[in-house]
């Protein structure tokens, strides 16, 4: 197994990373907005997407001077995975459009949690086809977890705003 460039200040990683932070700012307040707005969850809940929502960004922002600090991400990315599977055990809606949309950001946010640790902390073998950051297979997954991120954020407001 090769240690990646995930880790390092390499310029294409740094620029990625940067990117994430913008978009984890976006896509992360959606779901926690959302949750605060839609869901009937439990406080602590909100609360772990919350701190997920502003962690995530911030880790991300620091360690483009520390590469190392994005061995933390583990910190917001299991408030926020836990706080979802803890919603769709305890406090999904009524609505189905809904409740599809709720397990969608939930699955998606665990496959790209699942794809952190296997590209970025490199816990499982990276095929050489997908070990070089811009490769199109891993695009395509990470593709793939985005959108089911969006799709179930989009599910989750539609059936909240009917």
């Amino acid at each position: 197994m090769t240690p990646g460039v995930e880790l390092t200040a390499h310029p294409a990683m740094t620029a990625r990373v940067i990117r994430q932070a913008a978009v984890s700012t976006v896509w992360l307040g959606l779901i926690f907005w959302l949750a605060a707005a839609a869901l009937d969850a439990n406080a602590t809940i909100v609360a772990a997407l919350g701190a997920g929502w502003v962690l995530m960004p911030s880790v991300l922002a620091l360690s483009t001077r520390r590469p190392l600090l994005r061995l933390a991400l583990v910190v917001p990315a299991g408030l926020i995975s836990t706080a979802l599977i803890a919603a769709v055990a305890t406090a999904l809606p009524d609505d189905t459009t809904s409740r599809v949309g709720w397990v969608l950001v939930t699955v998606g946010v665990l496959a790209g949690g699942v794809l952190g640790c296997w590209f970025w902390y490199r816990l499982f073998p990276v095929p050489p086809a997908l070990d070089a950051p811009l490769a199109p297979g891993r695009w395509a997954l990470i593709a793939f977890h985005v959108a089911l991120v969006v799709v179930g954020i989009a599910l989750a407001a539609l059936g909240h705003l009917r």
